[in-house]
């Protein structure tokens, strides 16, 4: 017991120096250096591994997939959504999108919609995911609440937005 913990405190002592070596010219900030950044009044993080190990962990993202808003930071990842409506009738889609819109907002307030128009469609996208099950448990929800719609229901894989906060 005495040598295992010799041979810890051997490596805490000497270890960490390493650890603290790598400079930002060396590339972008790992998880694992996020941990063991020293914050006045936090505790101390070491992490132990192979650099083999440091490698095959993925970095952290850049500023290109988050997004942030007033209250909310978003990661903008490939993802899907249920496609309640898409029409190209120039006087009538558009009004009916929206309409649509307003009505699943207030069955479902929580759930982010996207009114989009790609010539000649307007399309009403709803959902967040980042899997075709959640997606699709979603569209089921709507078409048990909106039986009309049921038919010009679909998934669709399109860049979604996951709150990190």
């Amino acid at each position: 017991m005495k040598r295992i913990s010799c041979i810890l405190s051997f490596y805490l002592l000497f270890g960490t120096s390493s650890l603290f070596a790598q400079t930002e010219d060396d590339g972008p900030a790992t998880i694992f250096d996020a941990l063991q950044e020293n914050k006045a009044g936090k505790g101390t993080v070491v992490v132990h591994q192979p650099d083999e190990l440091r490698r095959m962990v993925g970095v952290r993202l850049s500023g290109e997939n988050v997004e942030k808003t007033d209250s909310t930071t978003y990661l903008k990842v490939e993802g899907f959504r249920a496609q309640v409506f898409s029409g190209n009738n120039q006087r009538k889609s558009k009004d009916e999108a929206f309409s649509k819109e307003k009505e699943i907002k207030e069955l479902f307030p929580d759930v982010p919609t996207y009114v989009t128009y790609n010539a000649p469609f307007w399309k009403l996208h709803v959902g967040d995911f980042r899997t075709h099950e959640e997606a699709y448990h979603l569209q089921r929800l709507l078409m048990e609440a909106f039986p009309a719609y049921k038919k010009e229901m679909y998934i669709v894989k399109e860049e979604v937005n996951i709150p990190l906060n």
